[in-house]
């Protein structure tokens, strides 16, 4: 008897992820970060949490979102969105549903759940830290156990993910575990000054946000269970490589030493999320450059999420900082050392001086025409007379030391530029990985290979001077070498 292969469902394809990120951060400013991670937590089926003022586009990314998840299939229950307003005065029955009165009259206590939270795979809670606890205590089990206590019935919720959204961190001790349910908490701040332009010009200003079909013609397909737990599969057979495990200890130690604690089940949330990252990438191990996502992680507030942003960027990828200091300041020594010894008077002390300033004065005097001009070449032809000459061996030692630091400097430069090459190919064009992370990441890199490259220049032409300065045959003396920084 012949049997048949059933087709096994497949994970959105990069693409289709693409199209969804498209969607999502199209028209908006300086949000690729909160979109690609509000689309990962749905992925991943994680909860997000924005923090931020208001007006910052975090309602409008959850929007979005809802917009992304395919409508479930009629008759199932389930709806493809749910929204609230929270405040300290919400009922449970503005988020779980009313009591049903038929079950009342048979001494059941139920709820009519049906368009409410509790059917709902993706919900919206604004200002979501202002619930009472009553609302916060039934939520804590439906976040964290994707279930619903109604009456005596404990019920499976369709729920993908959560995105909250909160003016700013709790703190009251009373709200720590409900922050602690939120895997991924992105901070959305108002659009910086680069931006600020673009966004008084934009004409969003007077169109409804909510994304319309049009906005969402773009997408290859909608993200479903079937290609959610696609990526679940693939991602059990990503591994973490060595350098990253590694990593992650530093990062347990960094965060140790400022008293942040972050729970086992954080970090082993953090490794499944890692993973699911990779898979939908299409990748099998995942990388150190891909700890970004430990910031919006392991960081319990703004301070915490920029230091783990430089840990990854100056302890995981290795990028100092732009300045070199020390060949900076061995170049300006070399420069005001060409200068002094290029307008260095003849040995005959005040009297050459004295016509070299002179001479320098008739070059600078006024004039009209080919008299201005003869001024000049006379002064010139004076000045070179009367300035010192050095020896063969001055010049030689001299030259010798400027090449030795601008080949030091050249190798830097190859170096750091190979580096740069390197960590682009690395960074840009990756899935998750914001664009605006990855330009800011690579700056001072970039900063670097320009600065050492404009160092070169100048080293050059230092050397080219003292290899210009006039010579005296007979004078055999040999200058004490100046001191060279690195």
């Amino acid at each position: 008897m012949s049997t048949q292969s059933i087709a096994q469902p497949a994970a959105p394809s990069r693409a289709a992820l693409s199209s969804m990120i498209e969607v999502l951060e199209a028209g908006l400013l300086e949000r690729d970060a909160a979109a690609r991670v509000v689309l990962l937590a749905a992925v991943a089926g994680e909860h997000v949490l924005l923090l931020g003022p208001p007006g910052t586009a975090k309602s409008e990314l959850a929007r979005r979102l809802q917009k992304i998840i395919e409508t479930p299939v009629e008759g199932s229950g389930a709806t493809v969105c749910f929204e609230r307003l929270l405040t300290r005065f919400s009922t449970p029955e503005e988020l779980f549903g009313p009591l049903s009165l038929k079950a009342l009259e048979n001494d059941r206590y139920e709820r009519l759940v049906e368009g409410y939270l509790p059917t709902a795979q993706v919900a919206f809670l604004d200002e979501v830290f202002k619930a009472n606890s009553a609302i916060l205590n039934a939520l804590l089990t439906l976040l964290n156990e994707r279930v619903f206590d109604n009456g005596t019935q404990r019920l499976p919720v369709p729920l993908v993910t959560v995105v909250g959204a909160s003016n700013e961190t709790p703190e009251d001790e009373a709200l720590q575990a409900f922050h602690d349910r939120f895997l991924l908490r992105v901070p959305v701040q108002p659009v910086g000054d680069a931006s600020f332009g673009a966004l008084v010009a934009s004409d969003l200003g007077r169109l409804p946000l909510r994304s319309t079909a049009a906005d969402e013609s773009c997408l290859a397909e909608r993200l479903n269970t079937a290609s959610r737990q696609a990526v679940e599969d693939a991602a059990a057979s990503v591994a973490l490589t060595p350098d990253t495990l590694q990593a992650l200890h530093a990062l347990r130690t960094l965060l140790k030493a400022g008293n942040v604690v972050v729970s086992d089940r954080r970090w082993r949330a953090l490794a499944r999320l890692l993973r699911v990252a990779a898979a939908a990438e299409g990748r099998f191990t995942v990388e150190p450059c891909d700890l970004w996502l430990a910031a919006y992680v392991t960081a319990p507030n703004r301070q915490t999420l920029d230091q783990v942003v430089r840990w990854w960027q100056q302890d995981v990828l290795r990028i100092g900082p732009a300045d070199a200091p020390g060949w900076r300041h061995s170049a300006q020594a070399f420069e005001k050392q060409l200068e002094v010894e290029t307008q260095a008077p003849a040995e005959d002390g005040a009297e050459s001086a004295g016509k070299m300033a002179l001479a320098r004065s008739l070059g600078g005097a006024e004039g009209t025409g080919g008299n201005r001009e003869m001024l000049r070449l006379y002064s010139e032809r004076v000045e070179a007379r009367l300035r010192r000459r050095w020896s063969p061996l001055h010049i030689r030692a001299r030259v010798a030391q400027v090449r030795d630091l601008r080949e030091s400097v050249q190798a830097a430069h190859a170096k750091a530029q190979a580096e740069w090459a390197q960590l682009q190919s690395r960074l840009l064009g990756r899935l998750w990985l914001p664009p605006s992370w990855a330009h800011n990441t690579l700056a001072p890199l970039g900063e670097r290979v320009a600065l050492l490259e404009a160092l070169v220049q100048r080293l050059q032409a230092a050397e080219q001077g003292f290899a210009a300065l006039p010579v005296n045959e007979a004078l055999a003396d040999v200058p004490a070498p100046m001191t060279v920084a690195s």
